[in-house]
């Protein structure tokens, strides 16, 4: 496994992180999410991602009980907040920065994490008081870093304005079937000292080659659970899954699965700091982490491209 420095903070994290999004106390038994998280740690993952509003705190929950037992060194611990918790308890305003932090502290059983991120814009609630409140929480202990995911560069650099705390980390999608954020966050971020923390580099599990055109998805994926395909219904397009499937001989040649490839092309980016895998057993832990350090060709990446146009 490869680290790599989150931004302009102290953060060492691998350039595979562990989610839990949809999964863990969600779609996910417990013994099988504790065996993702146990191979996790023996394939050099050390940077666990999580979010209040991920199975309503059961991710949370389940994440702080099974890290119980590890050592607090061994990991970096990120989560978030902004979407709703209840009728009354969403956004981004001093209370609920105060309340929502406290509360998964609570669940995750430590005294802070490593990285708060804001899980989106608010735009309910004014920036300079959203910023004074994460300042708060930097000064009082409860958080070391922050982040945000999904914000636009003008709302970045608004941010960046304002006095205080600063951001270290931004949390866009991005994969070879999506990339907005090269056009201007990726830039923005790398002049501020902003590292990118990817979200579904494999586009929900697309980017393995298990779906495949014209065929039934495979029992026991993602597409195939209720709890967890809320999301991908309009994705497996035939189209899409065909050029998908093109990729496979590419990564043949290299040594690689489809997935392992997907992932070492979102981390050749510089910018790119560490790529969140979603695990439903230990076997795709391990081979998502395989894709660390792998280098690819130019010519492999315009094999790629050439695979992918339109």
């Amino acid at each position: 496994m490869n680290y790599r420095k989150l931004g302009r903070s102290d953060l060492v994290v691998s350039e595979i992180a562990l989610g839990s999004w949809l999964t863990y106390g969600g779609g996910v038994g417990r013994a099988a999410a504790e065996a993702c998280l146990e191979a996790a740690f023996a394939a050099g993952i050390n940077f666990i991602d999580t979010a209040n509003v991920y199975a309503r705190g059961a991710a949370e929950a389940f994440l702080g009980e099974a890290l119980a037992r590890v050592p607090r060194d061994r990991y970096v611990l990120a989560t978030k907040a902004f979407f709703p918790m209840s009728e009354n308890d969403r956004g981004l305003s001093a209370a609920q920065i105060e309340k929502q932090l406290d509360a998964s502290l609570k669940r995750l059983r430590v005294d802070h994490v490593d990285l708060y991120q804001c899980h989106r814009y608010d735009p309910a609630t004014p920036l300079e008081e959203t910023m004074a409140a994460l300042d708060r929480a930097v000064r009082q202990g409860k958080t070391r870093w922050l982040g945000f995911s999904e914000w636009s560069p003008a709302q970045i650099r608004a941010s960046l304005a304002l006095p205080g705390a600063r951001f270290v980390s931004s949390q866009p999608q991005y994969s070879l079937l999506w990339r907005q954020p090269e056009a201007e966050v990726f830039p923005l971020c790398a002049r501020e000292g902003i590292g990118q923390i990817v979200w579904s580099p494999l586009r929900q599990g697309i980017l393995t080659g298990k779906y495949r055109p014209g065929e039934a998805p495979p029992t026991g994926s993602r597409a195939t659970s209720p709890e967890m395909n809320a999301f991908l219904g309009g994705q497996l397009e035939p189209a899409v899954l065909g050029r998908v499937q093109r990729l496979v001989p590419i990564a043949a040649e290299l040594g690689l699965t489809v997935a392992q490839l997907a992932l070492a092309w979102v981390l050749r980016r510089p910018e790119v700091t560490s790529a969140i895998i979603g695990a439903t057993r230990p076997a795709q832990v391990i081979e998502n982490a395989a894709a660390s350090g792998v280098k690819l060709a130019p010519e492999t990446l315009a094999r790629i491209e050439a695979t992918l146009a339109g």
